[in-house]
Formats: C-alpha cells, structure tokens, sequence
C-alpha cells in the first residue's frame, strides 16, 4: 500500500463525514434518534440493539457505551445488543437466520421499547424481519442504514442514512460516528 493510497482511503471517509455535515435532515434525524432513545430510557422501557457482522459489533458497541460508561460516570443505562451467539445459533437452526432478531424481540420487548437496527445495506432479511415486528407490536425502531430508501427504512420510525461509497466499510464508519454521537447526546439528555 503506498502512501497515495492511504490519503485516498482517508479523503473517502472525510467525503463521508462531510456529507452528513452538510446534510440537515440527517443532522436532524440524529437529533430525533437521541431525544426518543432518551425518551424510551426516562419511560423505563429498554432499548435494544441488532445487527449482522460488522454492523453487530457496532450493536454490541452501542449497548456497552449506554449499559457501561461512555463519558461520564453515572448510571447504567438499559441497553440490549441482541448478539448470544447461543441463542442466534438455536433459533437459526430451529426457525432460519431471518427470524433471530424478531424472536428476541417476541421473547422479551414490550410495548414502549425501541430497536436500533444497524444495516448498511438496509436489506438483511433478519433486520427487515424484525423492523417488521416492531412495527406491529408498538415498539419504536431506528434504522441506522447505508442505503437510502432501504427496505428496513419503510418500517422505522427514524431512519438514519449514511451513504459513503461503494463498500460496507466507509459506512461503518459513519455509523460508529453516529453511535457516538448519539450516546455523547443521550448523556447530555439524561444528566
């Protein structure tokens, strides 16, 4: 890898940064996302966190920076990144991967709840199944996608796009960006 192509890599993720500073409405839906996650905690209610992959990690960093302690010391948060793999393995061998997210949320959500749901593609058949049931059960979800007009975005309620290039990668990045965002935002909220 030459030097070129590290100032490339880093001039794509600028580009991406870029585009959600120069984007009011998703400025806004960041806005929105943290006001009703801090909303959903104030009511008691749980907010839980999905994704595949890359997109998981980002759930599982979500839950522990809400549960855990991100900047200041205070209080856990409740927070609940679908991601045993026990239980991700039981449930695809016994219903098909499309419904691991969806059982969870069947087994344990309650009406008032909220769902991140983390997708760069926004197409995941397990992230659009369990947007699905969300929907239907009154339970809030937030879509964090890469892709505009996603299917997963026809059932959130708040759905945040990040489009950066052509890979998964450079979307990631914006959603690790956002999460902290949204974190940073909710302890503002909050304390």
């Amino acid at each position: 890898m030459t030097v070129d192509k590290i100032i490339k890599s880093i001039e794509e993720s600028k580009e991406g940064i870029d585009k959600i500073l120069n984007n009011n409405h998703l400025l806004k839906d960041i806005e929105s996302a943290s006001k009703l996650i801090a909303k959903t905690i104030s009511n008691d209610s749980k907010v839980y966190s999905c994704g595949n992959g890359g997109s998981m990690c980002d759930s599982m960093h979500f839950a522990e920076e809400l549960s855990g302690r991100f900047r200041e010391n205070r209080r856990g948060l409740s927070a609940i990144s679908i991601s045993d793999p026990t239980y991700l393995s039981c449930v695809a061998n016994d219903y098909g991967f499309e419904y691991v997210f969806s059982r969870f949320m069947e087994a344990n959500s309650k009406k008032g709840d909220l769902l991140l749901a983390i997708s760069t593609s926004g197409e995941s058949k397990n992230i659009i199944k369990v947007s699905e049931y969300c929907k239907n059960n009154d339970i809030k979800i937030i879509t964090l996608t890469g892709k505009e007009n996603s299917e997963a975005s026809k059932y959130s309620d708040i759905d945040i796009c990040t489009p950066n290039g052509s890979y998964s990668d450079r979307v990631q990045e914006l959603h690790t960006l956002t999460i902290h965002i949204i974190v940073e935002m909710v302890e503002d909220l909050l304390f």
